[in-house]
């Protein structure tokens, strides 16, 4: 994919007055997610656990943007009551959710104290639990947008909703990140079909192979298959890595589109079949109306427990 996705998915776009929060912004494809959105002019909340971090971030993007309406505010994902404090002190309309936080291929099983394995919590049900918290707010927008971050390594695995925190069977890192991933996608799938009627649209994003600190775990940690697929891989300027992001949040081509998978600024291709060689697209798995809706119910049930 060429930079000039990065830069033509909203060039000319004025969204002056919409507002937008991004999870995760102080490195990486977040920050330039949120360089162009500002650059659109949204104001941007930079929702981050190291809030000095974040504002350092904010006075960045608007030194190079000129807009003013950059902010970072504290918001700790894994815990409830900081989750429930941020979305209720959120007022008015959300235009823009960007799900963007996550943790990647932990080596060893790491639970959360409720017993949750901690990609699958993290990755996903934070993020959950968040657009539950702030769908009043995304609902008075009139067509706001959901952007739910997945990856290739949703190839890895489906949702295993008979063991999904390995209490049964034997952790591997790989498979437990692709599980979350996969869950990030039917997280867009299942906003999509359950906020319809409220105008809002949800959609997930594959950014592409980009070396961050994201992967500070996968040396000497990859199996022969999956340094094959890696060797396969195109990899990406953090600017054309956050294109596909920009373009499912902001730009006016995928309008309408909702429950969708997207990658390389494009809808992905749906593979017919489960294909265990494949390096893009998405397999049925993944956007599967069914699964989408257990783990809606299952998340749910989580939650209040």
């Amino acid at each position: 994919m060429a930079n000039e996705c990065f830069s033509e998915v909203i060039d000319g776009v004025d969204l002056t007055g919409e507002r937008t929060i991004l999870t995760g912004t102080t490195s990486g494809i977040e920050v330039e997610t949120a360089r162009a959105l500002a650059g659109a002019g949204v104001d941007v909340t930079l929702a981050v656990r190291n809030v000095e971090g974040g504002r350092r971030v904010a006075g960045e993007i608007t030194a190079a943007t000129g807009n003013p309406k950059v902010a970072a505010e504290s918001l700790q994902l894994a815990d409830r009551a900081s989750v429930a404090s941020f979305t209720d002190a959120w007022q008015g309309p959300l235009h823009i959710l960007v799900n963007n936080a996550g943790i990647m291929v932990l080596p060893e099983l790491y639970r959360t104290p409720q017993g949750w394995e901690l990609q699958f919590a993290t990755d996903y049900l934070d993020h959950f639990n968040l657009a539950l918290g702030l769908h009043e707010a995304l609902a008075a927008a009139s067509g706001a947008r959901v952007v739910s971050l997945t990856s290739v390594g949703h190839l890895f695995s489906p949702v295993v909703f008979e063991d999904i925190h390995f209490e049964r069977r034997l952790y591997e890192e790989w498979a437990a990140y692709g599980q979350s991933k996969t869950a990030n996608a039917l997280l867009a799938v299942g906003a999509a079909e359950r906020w319809a009627d409220d105008g809002i649209t949800a959609n997930a994003v594959m950014p592409g192979g980009i070396r961050t600190g994201l992967q500070r775990h996968q040396e000497g940690n990859m199996t022969p298959e999956i340094e094959a697929a890696f060797a396969d891989f195109s990899w990406k300027t953090v600017e054309e890595g956050a294109a596909t992001s920009v373009l499912a949040a902001a730009s006016p081509l995928p309008e309408g589109a909702t429950g969708r998978y997207f990658e390389d600024c494009n809808e992905a291709e749906v593979h017919s079949a489960l294909d265990p060689s494949a390096t893009s697209g998405v397999p049925p798995y993944a956007l599967d109306a069914g699964n989408a809706e257990q783990l809606w119910d299952l998340a749910t049930d989580m939650l209040r427990a």
